[in-house]
């Protein structure tokens, strides 16, 4: 009895969690379908696929996200691989600095930024290139505790060690440990932060804006203070790129669980 009245409640709170998320949803989707005044029709999505200036806002976010997904796993794998090998005393410094983006508003660190690289003998900022360069890095610092976690919670699961010491005994060298050894072990943990980091840098919105760069954010601020159905329209878009991310996650996880039971 208590367990069938405890499935009654869950189901419950499940079926209240599923339309306070997707009632909001079906209330944008069906408002950006109603551009034309009495027909159901995909005009706003229409207009902003073909609207140059999301094209270009949307291309930028997208390369800028790649190149701090890639930056970021040469950086933070690299360094937890050693953390976990050789210096397993300075973790609980490093999950401090880690978690300094939450802490810090990012409002004061584009201003930091901005302060510190647009004077000599920097200067990031007088040329669209080194304010990309400026840009990628904040977006480094930004998406670190994801990526950073992603990766910490994929070491847990296996033995870095001795991984390691196998890896030695048959001649491999540290860069053939990582690429052979480490990251396969990984790709799940490495794929997840990722996902997340380009996520963040997709949706990230005070950096572009403050260095004046066409980002994805500052486009939809934009379109959203003129127009109407176009930022549904954008939100669902976005929705729609995030459920795939998770999808592509989900697939792979998956696989990388079905190769971990069975061996192969």
């Amino acid at each position: 009895m208590k367990k069938s009245r405890y499935n009654l409640w869950a189901f419950f709170w499940a079926i209240l969690g599923m339309l306070y998320f997707f009632v909001p949803l079906l209330g944008t989707f069906d408002f950006s379908l109603r551009m034309q005044k009495g027909v159901l029709s995909f005009l706003a999505y229409q207009i902003v696929l073909a609207d140059p200036q999301f094209l270009e806002s949307f291309r930028y976010s997208v390369t800028m996200g790649i190149i701090t997904v890639v930056i970021s796993v040469l950086i933070f794998l690299p360094t937890t691989y050693w953390i976990y090998l050789k210096i397993p005393q300075v973790k609980p410094v490093v999950e401090i600095i880690t978690i300094l983006p939450f802490i810090i508003p990012v409002i004061v660190y584009v201003f930091g930024l901005i302060r510190t690289f647009s004077r000599p003998p920097l200067q990031l900022t007088l040329t669209p290139f080194k304010t990309d360069i400026l840009i990628t890095a904040g977006y480094v610092i930004l998406s670190m505790p994801y990526m950073y976690r992603a990766i910490d919670v994929g070491m847990r699961s296996i033995d870095v060690r001795t991984l390691t010491e196998a890896a030695q005994s048959l001649g491999a060298n540290w860069i053939q440990i990582l690429v052979g050894v480490i990251i396969p072990n990984l790709r799940v943990a490495i794929l997840s932060g990722s996902l997340i980091c380009f996520a963040t840098v997709i949706g990230e919105l005070i950096l572009g804006d403050f260095l004046v760069r066409p980002a994805l954010g500052p486009y939809l601020v934009q379109v959203g203070a003129s127009k109407a159905y176009e930022p549904a329209a954008l939100s669902i878009i976005s929705f729609a790129l995030t459920w795939v991310c998770l999808g592509i996650l989900q697939l792979v996880s998956r696989g990388g669980t079905s190769q971990q039971l069975t061996g192969r």
